[in-house]
């Protein structure tokens, strides 16, 4: 049998990538990456030798890394994501941040995240503020039951669900904050043919011929679902941050800003109800 080195070595000159080839190898032999480097010189099991050669296959064709390990670290949270879901992405913990910055540290604000998808910012936000009650959403049954395991899995309470498209099941709820990661790709954008995304969930990804219908719908709806001074916070496009801000005042919010993720691209704007 090939020993875990030669293994790493021949999927890396396949894939391109050595850091995926090791979490598909990790995958595969059950165990976790530190150990590929401890035990690098011996030979892998032949049950696990294959299964990784199946995975890397289905790498090379396309398949996300998350979906073939049915996992992403997200926050401070290891997430179960499946393709109902979007696989959580690291500059959506910007909104994460700015969502927390807002959130009141007495009391127990409430907290709606439209759209959960796997449940990662809803979850995020709950853990790091067990005071606050929140209430995840989705249009989607498949990716509300991921996103309830995943609430299970983390030790979340703190967290309800809901199957709603945006705002139909919230009643005459209010909120001190509300949160989003729409779908905001213009619906004949290339990208959605390219790499990972040809594998999510279209309906969590295009949102009309400019990428903006979903977020006109909750930048109109959100002001009847907050409650005085409450914040509305979504993510979107590289390039859409003057037409969110657009968006916001025209509606009538107050303090509207667009922030900046790590690569200095805008990636999240807000604003604040002030009727």
């Amino acid at each position: 049998m090939p020993e875990v080195r030669q293994l790493l070595a021949a999927a890396t000159a396949r894939l391109g990538d050595r850091a995926e080839a090791g979490i598909l190898l990790a995958h595969a032999l059950g165990k976790p990456r530190s150990w590929l480097v401890a035990h690098a010189d011996e030979p892998a099991d032949a049950a696990g030798a294959a299964a990784f050669d199946a995975l890397v296959e289905r790498r090379a064709a396309g398949e996300p890394v998350a979906y073939l390990t049915g996992h992403r670290g997200f926050w401070t949270l290891e997430l179960e994501v499946t393709p109902a879901t979007l696989i959580p992405r690291p500059e959506t913990e910007l909104l994460v941040e700015l969502a927390l910055a807002r959130l009141a540290r007495d009391g127990a604000p409430r907290v709606a995240d439209l759209g959960t998808g796997s449940g990662a910012i809803a979850l995020a936000i709950a853990r790091e503020c067990p005071h606050a009650s929140v209430l995840a959403t989705d249009a989607s049954a498949a990716a509300l039951a991921v996103a309830r395991r995943n609430a299970e899995a983390n030790g979340i309470r703190n967290v309800a669900f809901a199957e709603s498209d945006w705002f139909a099941a919230l009643a005459e709820e209010r909120f001190d904050l509300v949160v989003s990661n729409p779908p905001y790709i213009a619906a004949d954008d290339p990208h959605l043919e390219q790499g990972d995304l040809r594998y999510e969930p279209a309906s969590a990804l295009a949102s009309g011929s400019d990428g903006l219908d979903d977020i006109r719908r909750i930048v109109d709806g959100a002001r009847a679902h907050l409650v005085q001074d409450g914040w509305l916070l979504f993510e979107h496009g590289w390039d859409q941050g003057s037409a969110a801000r657009g968006l916001l005042e025209a509606s009538g919010y107050g303090e509207v800003f667009t922030e900046q993720d790590l690569e200095q691209r805008d990636r999240v704007s807000g604003g604040r109800n002030r009727s």
